[in-house]
């Protein structure tokens, strides 16, 4: 589980508690401090396993969830503004990970942009293009693309982070060159 919301880590972590498998629990320290909401006092919880469209949109689909989930939000704002419409969905988990929903929107948009805070080798990018080429390959209008980390570990110096990591400009850049397929 990788929530992106303080609503979904609350509503995540009560299903996560209730369920009888093992489950791994991951909070991005980014989000502590700048995503401020008022959670509602009444009982609830978030399914696990079901991704929510934060962004309808009908020319690509931005896939995310964590941190990512923000950037990618900024992203698709800035290419509305050039008449992009991208729709973003947050995965919320990656294990259980909602492949209806994802099958769904790039039906919609036939086209996909994934981007996460991993390494582009070895990160859930992958698996997910492969999940979509098995699924709705006939459906896609363009290459599947990523926006993810470098493949180098992870720097200390807040300058070299700053490349190193996704951000609104890699995205955005990505989507507007996926949306002219």
């Amino acid at each position: 589980m990788y929530p992106s919301t303080p609503y979904d880590a609350k509503g995540l972590l009560k299903s996560a508690v209730r369920d009888n498998n093992p489950v791994l629990f991951f909070e991005h320290k980014f989000l502590y401090r700048r995503i401020k909401e008022e959670l509602p006092e009444e009982e609830y919880t978030v399914p696990l396993g079901k991704a929510v469209t934060r962004r309808e949109g009908r020319d690509l689909t931005i896939l995310s969830y964590a941190a990512m989930m923000h950037t990618s939000l900024d992203a698709a704002a800035e290419l509305a503004k050039e008449g992009i419409e991208a729709e973003v969905i947050d995965l919320r988990t990656l294990m259980p990970l909602d492949k209806e929903a994802i099958i769904a929107s790039v039906k919609k948009t036939n086209k996909l942009l994934i981007v996460h805070e991993d390494t582009r080798t070895g990160g859930i990018a992958g698996e997910i293009a492969s999940l979509v080429c098995e699924n709705a390959f006939e459906d896609l209008d363009g290459p599947i693309a990523r926006v993810t980390s470098l493949d180098t570990p992870v720097p200390y110096a807040p300058t070299l982070e700053e490349h190193f990591l996704p951000n609104v400009a890699k995205v955005a850049a990505a989507a507007r060159e996926l949306a002219r397929y």
